[in-house]
Formats: C-alpha cells, sequence, structure tokens
C-alpha cells in the first residue's frame, strides 16, 4: 500500500546517480511540487546528484515571446502566472550544474534552463523519437530487451550520422544499427529505471490514481511499471484525496500496487492541466464546447499557409497536426465548417475533435477519444494515419527538414521522426522568410518588408527528416505563404507561387539553393489569400 508523504521526504529518497523517468506533455502529468522540492533540496543539501532524466514529451510551458513556436500568437495563460514560463523539467536546471548528469528526451525545448546547462557542456545531452522513447518503457517493463524499429533511419539519431547526441560531452551509445531478415534496422536497448515521478489528479487511500482532469492519458502506467520491474521506487503527485474504494475502477490508471508514495498538493500551480489552462472542461471530456466559442485565426501568412495544407485534405482523412503552426490548421477545418469530416488527431492520445495549438498543445477541444500515447505511436507506426503536418525549421535541396537543433538553441525532434516514417502524405508548413511582414487584399499577397530568417539553405545544421530516405510512395510537400514545393524524384522542386509575388526576387533570391521548377508551376488559390474564403470544400474529395 502507498504511503502518503511530503514533497520535501521525497526528494530526499531519491539516490544520487539514479535514473529518474517521468511522463506528460506540456505541464499534463508535470509533478511541479516535486520538482521544486528535487531542486530546493539539492541546493540545500547537494543531494540528490547525477541523475539521468528520462522522457518522452517536452515537459514544460515555453515562456513568453519565444516566436520560434509561436508563443507570441497565442493569449497570456488565466489564473496565476506570476511564475509563468518557469515551470516544467527546466526546475532542474534552475539547481545548477550536479543535479542532472545526463538527459535523454524527445523534446528539450521548453526546459530552458536544462538548456543552458547542455549548452555549457555541463551535462550530457541526447534526443531519441518520442514514440521510440514512451514505446521502450513498455519493453523494459516487459523485461524485454530494447525496441526494434526503422524509425530513425537517415536522421540525426542514426548511429553513423549523430546517435542522438545534442552535444559535445554526450558519449553514450543509446541506439545500434542492426540487420533483421536482410533489412536495416535500429535497435534501442532497454535501461534500468530506479524512480519515477509521475502525476495524477487523484489517489484513493490504497495509492491508486485517477487521471480525471488529465487532458492527456500519458504514459505514466508504463513508466510505472517499468520502474517497478527494475526494482524501483514511483512516487506520484496528485492534487485530491479519496476515500479507498469509492474510485470507478475503469478510471484507475496507474494501480495503487505500482505505487510507492504519493504526494498530495494544494498548490494549484503545481497541477494545471496544459500550459495556458488550470482546468479546460472540454478538454478531458467534462463537457463539449461550442465550436463558435473556439476563436479564429487572425488573417496573416499563417492563416494562409494553414488554409493551403488544408486544401490536402480529404473526407475521412486521419491526421496528426504537430506543434507550432500546423495545429493551426483545426481552426481553419472549424472556421469553415468542416471540422466533422476529417478526424483530427495529435501523437498524445487526441483523436478526433479541434487539437489545440500551444499554450495547450496536445490537448484538443471536443476530443471523441483520448487514448494513452503509446497506444497512439502504435497507430502511427502501424501506418494508420492518412496525412499529417508538421512544422519548418529549416529545409534544404534534398528534402531534408531541421527541426531539432537550430544553431545553439537544443529543441529535440518530439514524435517528428516516428510521424514522418510511415505517414504517405507528409506537409511541412512554414515561412518561407521569417520576420517578413505582408499586405494581402485582393487575392494577393504583398511583401511590404523582407525577412532576415532564411529558412530553405543550401544544407541543414541536423537531420529531422531525411528527404533521401523517404520511401518512392510517400508524398511529401513543403508548404509556405509564398511557395508550394514537393518532393519529386528526392529533388526540392517548386509547384506553385502566391499570387502578386516575382518569382526570382520573392522567391528564389531568399532561398539558398536554386530548386527545381516544375514545368507547370501554377499560382496559389487566390482565395485563400482574402479575409474570408469558404472554399475549403472545393478540396476536400
Amino acid at each position: 500500500m502507498a504511503e502518503f508523504i511530503t514533497a520535501r521526504r521525497a526528494a530526499e529518497l531519491i539516490p544520487d546517480g539514479a535514473t529518474v523517468g517521468v511522463a506528460g506533455m506540456g505541464l499534463s502529468g508535470w509533478a511541479e511540487e516535486l520538482a521544486c522540492a528535487i531542486r530546493d533540496n539539492f541546493k540545500e543539501t547537494g543531494h540528490p546528484r547525477d541523475l539521468h532524466l528520462k522522457q518522452g514529451s517536452a515537459l514544460g510551458d515555453w515562456g513568453v515571446g519565444n516566436s520560434f513556436i509561436g508563443w507570441d500568437r497565442v493569449k497570456r495563460p488565466d489564473g496565476p502566472d506570476k511564475e509563468h514560463g518557469a515551470r516544467g523539467a527546466t526546475r532542474f536546471g534552475e539547481a545548477g550544474e550536479g543535479l542532472i548528469k545526463k538527459w535523454t528526451s524527445a523534446h528539450v525545448g521548453s526546459a530552458f534552463a536544462l538548456c543552458d546547462l547542455a549548452r555549457q557542456e555541463k551535462l550530457e545531452s541526447y534526443c531519441l523519437p518520442q514514440g521510440v522513447i514512451i514505446n521502450l518503457w513498455r519493453e523494459i517493463g516487459a523485461g524485454r530487451p530494447g525496441l526494434i524499429t526503422k524509425t530513425g533511419l537517415g536522421t540525426f539519431v542514426d548511429p553513423r550520422v549523430e546517435g542522438g547526441r545534442m552535444n559535445k560531452c554526450a558519449k553514450d551509445e543509446l541506439v545500434k544499427v542492426i540487420e533483421f531478415n536482410g533489412e536495416e534496422y535500429l535497435f534501442y536497448p532497454s535501461f534500468k529505471v530506479d524512480v519515477a515521478l509521475l502525476r495524477g489528479t487523484i489517489a484513493d487511500e490504497n495509492g491508486n490514481i485517477s487521471f480525471a482532469r488529465e487532458s492527456v492519458i500519458n504514459e505514466g502506467f508504463s513508466v510505472a511499471n517499468a520502474t517497478k520491474n527494475c526494482g524501483g521506487i514511483v512516487i506520484v503527485q496528485v492534487e485530491y484525496l479519496a476515500k479507498k474504494e469509492t474510485l470507478n475502477p475503469k478510471d484507475i490508471k496507474i494501480p495503487g500496487n505500482l505505487v510507492d508514495y504519493v504526494v498530495v498538493t494544494d498548490d494549484p500551480m503545481s497541477s494545471w492541466q496544459t500550459e495556458g489552462k488550470y482546468w479546460e472542461p472540454s478538454f478531458d471530456g467534462y463537457l463539449r464546447k461550442p465550436l463558435s466559442a473556439i476563436e479564429p485565426l487572425p488573417m496573416d501568412e499563417r492563416k494562409i499557409i494553414c488554409r493551403r495544407c488544408a486544401m490536402e485534405l480529404e473526407k475521412g482523412y486521419v491526421v496528426n497536426l504537430g506543434v507550432g503552426m500546423p495545429a493551426d490548421i483545426a481552426k481553419v477545418v472549424a472556421e469553415e465548417g468542416l471540422i466533422d469530416q476529417i478526424t483530427m488527431s495529435t501523437e498524445s492520445g487526441m483523436v478526433g475533435g479541434v487539437p489545440s495549438a500551444l499554450p495547450s498543445f496536445g490537448s484538443a477541444y471536443n476530443p471523441e477519444a483520448i487514448i494513452t500515447p503509446n497506444e497512439m505511436f502504435d497507430l502511427i507506426s502501424g501506418g494508420g494515419l492518412d496525412m499529417t503536418c508538421l512544422g519548418i525549421g529549416e529545409a534544404d535541396k534534398y528534402g531534408n527538414n531541421n527541426v531539432s537543433r537550430m544553431g545553439s538553441r537544443l529543441t529535440g525532434p518530439g514524435g517528428f521522426i516516428d510521424i514522418t516514417a510511415r505517414t504517405p502524405k507528409v506537409l511541412f508548413a512554414g515561412t518561407l522568410v521569417g520576420k517578413a511582414k505582408y499586405e494581402f487584399g485582393d487575392g494577393k499577397l504583398t511583401i511590404t518588408e523582407e525577412g532576415t530568417i532564411h529558412k530553405f539553405v543550401d544544407t541543414v545544421g541536423q537531420i529531422t527528416f531525411a528527404g533521401q530516405y523517404a520511401p518512392e510512395s510517400q508524398e511529401v510537400l513543403f508548404v509556405t505563404e509564398r511557395a508550394v514545393f514537393k518532393l519529386i524524384n528526392k529533388k526540392m522542386t517548386l509547384i506553385e507561387i502566391a499570387p502578386g509575388l516575382d518569382l526570382q526576387k520573392d522567391v528564389l533570391d531568399q532561398m539558398g539553393f536554386k530548386p527545381e521548377i516544375a514545368p507547370d508551376l501554377k499560382v496559389m488559390d487566390e482565395g485563400i489569400f482574402r479575409e474570408k474564403w469558404g472554399g475549403l470544400g472545393n478540396y476536400l474529395k
């Protein structure tokens, strides 16, 4: 039976050098009070130290003004925000050098203090595909030797490229190339887990954990099971305590036999449902929100790109939308009144409804179903998606796309590598040039001030999507506000240009390479450059 303790006592139970597993996305599933207690205990006593932190998704709330992921495009969160931008895994970085020795994650971008330590070579940083990490917990829990998959071949995760290492002091080999039935695969070995730091909403007196207000049914069970089967301890933070045998058994997501310690917190800042919401009832299925209450996108280059991406949808498609600009495609489809024609999804486990963009990415308004990330990545890796739309960090002449490391800025791939590996239609969405200013009118695009961030370069700094590894059957498009490119015969080919632009000055001169130009180069639909569109229905087959 679980023991109920304080967060400070929980911090004291973690041994030096432990491998620590966490679960969740954004702030969903993140044990904020536990993390702060560990940080404070280290500052005061020097322990625990030299931890190896293992996480699947981004855990944190990005902060204000981070234009790379579009925070400047969203409202400030409701409720108390005095610590906004400082929550999540970055708490461990606030302790300075020594608390975390190694850090393995799929997405590190929101943990700013840890990223600073990684850039200073004060901790080892590794990034692996999100689906790999999330499903590797299951392999460990089942006592299997590891995960065999093609996910990651040709990308920076491939040991023949960078092996997932994100800085110079990272030396470990976390992935191997193997041959099976005459084909190449990557093997991700299992590892020993010592401590699980998890969060639910409610614990009963026996330590059974409910995710009642969590918008994501995260991989907490898998992390807890892996930890217990390695002989480690499982610590869960919750907001509420219930009498034993009063919770519906179907609502229990982590059974009490897997839980050693429970910390009950009364601090609302420690239990936010997402980065931007303490609680949004339509995220967890408590109620369904009228679509009219979901604010449409303003008319700008972001909306144009999302509209053009939406034109690639077909009725009945199952579609994954990535973080940043791609998530806003859902708002375009909802505004056009066609959300019931498409099944939108996110790698967090949302199926149906209207996926939310930041600061609540990973959640969805009115989801039809919420499954675990493990199950969702099984669907994704098995080829269960028809289309995905993900972001553009920088793209090159080979069709490679880098979203994981931009110069000294560490981000990681998230689910990017898993999702693009098996999805037959892949769209990458982003501006051709960042920081440009535009005017829209009469169905034309006018550049009033040229931008300074050129995203189409000769060679990307890191390969998150390997264009040369894309199967011939996979359709790959790069959609920008100025032009649309398609990967044809492994070559980046310009197939559309925005109305009102000069091909040479506004497109080709802004690229670090000369693309192939389709002989039947088309003009993008001028309707998407108008304030009111209403034309998406003409494209849905």
